[in-house]
Parts: C-alpha cells; sequence; structure tokens
C-alpha cells in the first residue's frame, strides 16, 4: 500500500512541475522555427519584387528549351512553352567567319601582275583599248602577258563555227560528253538536250552556256581535236602568237591569250552579223525538248541604252578572274576594250565604265595614249 500510494505522488509532481517546463520549451522551440520560416519568406518576397513581373512569367512558363548546331555552323535554339513550340532562334557565330578560305590567287596575281598601277586606278590586272579604226592603242596595262582567258574562248569557238559553213539549222544533242568534269559546273542544258547549232551558238555567245560550246566542237568534222586544232590554226592566221586552245569552252586554264591577242580576235569577230547580234542579245528562249529555258547576257551593259555595244563576251574562272571583251561606239568612235583578271563580280563592267568616261572627258584620239608602270 505505502509503495502504491508513493508512486501516485511522484506522477502528481512530475505532472504539476515537468509538463510546464516541457511545453515552454517545445513552444519555444516552434516560435523560433516559426520566426525563422518568417525571415525567409521576407527574403524571397524581396527577392521576387527585384526581378521584373514579365521574366518571372517567361521563367516560370518556359518548360523545355532545345539547341543544336546546323552542318552550316549555325546554331538553332527552340524554346518550348507549355507542350508548345514557340520561337525559334537561329545565328551564327563569329567565328564562323574565320574558318571560311580565303579567295585563290588568280594566274595575273601569282604573276605580280597587281602590282602595276595605271591613272584610272582600274581593279583589272590586265587592260587595253584600242582605236579599231586607227589600230591606235589608247590605253594599255600588261597587256602582252598571256593569261588564262575562262569563256572569252567561246568567241573564237563562234568564229570557226561560222567560218565552217556549217548547217545551222542542223540539230546538235547534249551528251555525256558535254558534262564539266574540269570546274563542276552547272549548265541548264539536260543530257538528251537537242538544239540547233544557231541556238547552241546564241546561247554560247550571249550567256555563256557551257554545254552548248561543247556541243558545237564535239559536231564539227572530225570532233572536238580537230575543232580545237581549227581554233588554234584560226589563231596562228590572226597573229595571235600567244594565244592557245585546249577546249571549246574555256573551262581549262590551259586556254591563255594575251590582251594584244584578243583585241585582234575582236575585230576579226566584229566582221561577222550573226557573232554580233548573238553576243548582244539581252535575252533569249530556247526549248531543248522539256520546257522553255528563259536565257539572259552575261553581260548587263548591253540592255543599257547609254552604251553602243557591237560585240562583247565576259568570262570567269578562278585562275582567269573576270573578263570582258568589247566592241562599242564612243565618242562617234569604235573602240575595242580588253580587260582580264578583274577582281570582284562587277569590276571589269566598273573599269569599262571607267575607259568610257575618261575616253569621253580626256578624248585620247588626239593625246597620248596612257601606258600603266609597275608600282
Amino acid at each position: 500500500m505505502l509503495k502504491a500510494a508513493i508512486g501516485v505522488l511522484f506522477s502528481f509532481l512530475a505532472l504539476v512541475f515537468l509538463t510546464p517546463a516541457a511545453y515552454s520549451a517545445d513552444t519555444s522551440s516552434g516560435a523560433a522555427r516559426s520566426s525563422k520560416q518568417k525571415v525567409q519568406s521576407k527574403k524571397a518576397k524581396l527577392k521576387r519584387a527585384a526581378v521584373p513581373r514579365k521574366q518571372v512569367a517567361a521563367k516560370q512558363s518556359v518548360r523545355s528549351k532545345s539547341v543544336r548546331v546546323a552542318k552550316s555552323g549555325t546554331r538553332i535554339v527552340r524554346v518550348t512553352r507549355g507542350g508548345k513550340s514557340i520561337q525559334r532562334i537561329a545565328y551564327s557565330p563569329a567565328r564562323s567567319v574565320a574558318r571560311q578560305a580565303p579567295a585563290a590567287l588568280s594566274a595575273g596575281d601569282i604573276a605580280g601582275l597587281h602590282l602595276t598601277n595605271d591613272p584610272l586606278d582600274l581593279k583589272s590586272n590586265v587592260a587595253l583599248v584600242v582605236d579599231e579604226k586607227t589600230s591606235d592603242i589608247l590605253l594599255e596595262k600588261n597587256a602582252a602577258v598571256a593569261l588564262p582567258i575562262a569563256s572569252i574562248t567561246k568567241l573564237m569557238t563562234g568564229l570557226v563555227v561560222v567560218e565552217a559553213n556549217q548547217g545551222m539549222e542542223e540539230v546538235l544533242s547534249v551528251t555525256d560528253a558535254d558534262i564539266d568534269r574540269e570546274k563542276n559546273s552547272h549548265s541548264r542544258l539536260r543530257i538528251g538536250s537537242q538544239l540547233t547549232r544557231a541556238d547552241m551558238l546564241h546561247i554560247a555567245l550571249m550567256s555563256s552556256e557551257n554545254r552548248a560550246a561543247s556541243a558545237l566542237g564535239r559536231h564539227f568534222p572530225g570532233g572536238l581535236p580537230a575543232f580545237v586544232a581549227a581554233m588554234n590554226a584560226k589563231a596562228k592566221q590572226l597573229g595571235m602568237s600567244s594565244t592557245r586552245y585546249v577546249d571549246s569552252t574555256g573551262l581549262s586554264s590551259g586556254n591563255v591569250s594575251s590582251a594584244r591577242d584578243l583585241a585582234k580576235l575582236v575585230v576579226a569577230a566584229y566582221q561577222h552579223p550573226v557573232i554580233r547580234r548573238y553576243s548582244t542579245d539581252a535575252k533569249y528562249v530556247v526549248e531543248p525538248g522539256a520546257g522553255a529555258l528563259h536565257y539572259k547576257n552575261s553581260n548587263y551593259l548591253v540592255d543599257n541604252s547609254d552604251w553602243e555595244i557591237g560585240l562583247q563576251k565576259t568570262g570567269y574562272i578562278a585562275e582567269a578572274g573576270r573578263c570582258l571583251v568589247m566592241q562599242a561606239r564612243i565618242e562617234g568612235r569604235s573602240v575595242v576594250m580588253i580587260f582580264l583578271d578583274s577582281k570582284g563580280k562587277l569590276s571589269r563592267i566598273a573599269d569599262a565604265s571607267r575607259v568610257r568616261r575618261w575616253i569621253e572627258t580626256k578624248r585620247p584620239f588626239l593625246t597620248s595614249r596612257i601606258v600603266a608602270q609597275q608600282g
């Protein structure tokens, strides 16, 4: 009995004296936690207040972001919100520019012709301006140097075709043999295309169509080797001593000539009305069997009413640079212009315009000629 009474007494005392203390400690700990949570909540509110609402909304709405790099080096970033793609950003890193290969040097650059200065500041490494009537040289810059001439070659192709007196209405076919395996250039004439010799010559001279020029050479008696031989024989006949042809298109850098030689070619080709007309047409349409093909002249000056051009031909391959030969009337005189190895797509046209302004203002027919000097 006594032990039981003592146990009850201790239980009563513990309930009275110990429970408030424990309760007080527990309440203090809970209050501390509550205070800490309140501080953290206030900090979070302050941080959210410092961020613009638009950014917060955007951040909350963005669900995924993917980045991929295209073969060109362009990065494609896709941002998706709510399961829907809403933005696609493409840009090229600046470092991709540095990866571009430098422009290849032309044969004229390798020979140091770009070091030659001239008073007109021409962008062509080679230039020659001749009074056709008197054969007087009005301007000369590296005119005796033989260089690749690209599609200027087609002017001799046209001359040989016309003087061979082959039937202009004969239908010629484009075959695998006409594919450019030298430069892998594009042609609008598909394999199997058929055109008359006249149409082939027309687009070869006017628009520098390579497969047309190749087909013209192949359909010569004896084939292409005989045609190239005829080209070289004609060059020799004209006194073009620095000239050599290896194909009828000019795609090979083995086709070389000098500005002085090409001036002789321009004068000879100008004697044939068909070459004058075909080379200076602004537009022409052919039907090779799979729909009509619309061609434009590779020299937009022929469609400029300020110019009176009697014959022209352009050319380009990397080894030759931009080339242009023309016969035009300026100040009432027939002038032959030759520009080889020009820099920039429009620079040869700009050089022709510079020469024209010089002739119109200085009238060099009555004065001494310009000879460019090595700088």
